[in-house]
């Protein structure tokens, strides 16, 4: 465990909190590996044996962000059951779309595992963020939210592997069988796993919307608008624009997650040390130099490099989560996490659609548009103040 997230120091990280730290650890890395199992594989496998078109490829992308809106919905399944068993829950329903996507080569067998996998992942996301600020103090949180991205990172890597190695002895079925067992292992270890102890503050199990958390939200819905151009738009510039190669992309795929495993475990430490409003400024600043480059340099390898940092920067939107942490009440973290992750895919349902139409006039104008969003959200940051000694949350042991 220690090798995977780094040491955390002994005195703030309890004997009680270890569980739950394993059990993030395991399920978040099965989660990785079947995301990027999915998303390596699926390109290829929807042209080569489903034969979708470019239509029907946009719409399947679509309907994957869906269940990204519907997250708001977790704090009524948390009427039914334990947020740490929904998250179990959650990644074994990830394997098991992942698993089956290719049992039937065609369109809806398609859209129906991209709903069930997608599903899988978002409400997994949003419980895993969920339970490391309820578990974990303000001081040991953003360290964990740190070297659990790292490991994400290094599980994005594996999942490269195992699909290069998969490749060359069975089809697209028996690779996605494969993926997809590893996660669903994972995930009925996890229903077996009770990672909880006494003393966390009882979450309240409604919608919860308030005023003094505005600012979270308007942050949080900046950070997905800008996720949806860094995801979609640049990768296109590098393929489109720049003439990338499969094999150049690969490569930068891989340098990307090692620059990530390397760099996220010391995101926590800065967090800690120099506070989420100077992090988050930091992070938008250079969101603003990257877009305008990518909207006006020329330089193949400037451009490369700027993805590079990008992809950095964009780990570090958890000072968003630990500066909700330091401001909330305790009781409100379980479904303001799951309104979060809503607010943060609404730019999902329409930006892709409204950058490509822009893309088509003029491949800058949907960069100008981050930059304006990089300054917009450079301008909120400002607005960030915790207390000066930040209350932890009430566990025991903390």
């Amino acid at each position: 465990m220690k090798r995977l997230l780094g040491k955390i120091d002994e005195g703030l990280l309890t004997s009680e909190q270890r569980p739950m730290l394993r059990f993030l650890i395991i399920l978040t890395a099965a989660s990785t590996i079947g995301l990027q199992g999915y998303t390596i594989l699926f390109n290829n496998f929807a042209a080569e044996m489903v034969h979708l078109n470019g239509s029907q490829v946009g719409i399947t992308q679509s309907v994957r962000e869906i269940p990204g809106l519907l997250t708001l919905l977790v704090v009524f399944v948390l009427l039914f059951m334990r947020e740490h068993k929904l998250a179990a829950l959650s990644v074994l329903l990830l394997g098991l779309g992942t698993g089956i996507t290719a049992l039937i080569p065609s369109y809806g067998w398609v859209i129906f595992t991209t709903v069930v996998m997608s599903f899988g992942f978002h409400y997994y996301e949003t419980t895993n963020q969920s339970l490391t600020l309820q578990y974990f103090s303000t001081a040991v949180s953003p360290i964990v939210f740190g070297r659990l991205r790292a490991l994400a990172a290094i599980s994005s890597v594996v999942a490269g592997i195992m699909v290069y190695c998969l490749s060359s002895v069975v089809q697209y079925r028996g690779m996605y069988l494969a993926i997809g067992a590893v996660v669903f292992i994972a995930g009925a270890w996890g229903l077996c796993q009770n990672p909880t102890h006494a003393g966390i503050v009882p979450q309240r199990k409604k919608m919860i919307l308030r005023r003094r958390y505005s600012l979270f939200y308007i942050l949080t819905l900046l950070s997905g608008a800008r996720r949806q151009i860094f995801v979609v738009f640049s990768i296109l510039l590098l393929v489109q624009v720049f003439h990338f190669t499969v094999r150049e992309m690969t490569i930068l795929f891989i340098v990307n997650n090692i620059v990530a495993y390397v760099l996220n475990s010391l995101i926590g430490k800065a967090i800690n040390r120099f506070g989420e409003r100077f992090i988050s400024s930091c992070e938008y600043a250079g969101v603003i130099v990257i877009f305008m480059v990518y909207a006006f340099s020329t330089s193949k390898y400037l451009v490369m490099f700027m993805y590079i940092l990008d992809n950095i920067l964009y780990n570090f939107e958890v000072s968003i989560r630990t500066y909700f942490q330091k401001v909330a009440d305790p009781a409100d973290i379980s479904s303001s996490m799951s309104v979060g992750f809503t607010i943060n895919h609404m730019a999902a349902v329409f930006l892709p659609a409204l950058g490509g139409y822009f893309w088509m006039l003029d491949y800058r104008i949907p960069f100008i548009g981050g930059t304006v969003l990089g300054v917009i959200s450079l301008i909120a940051a400002q607005w960030m103040r915790v207390p000066e000694k930040a209350p932890e949350l009430e566990m025991a042991g903390s």
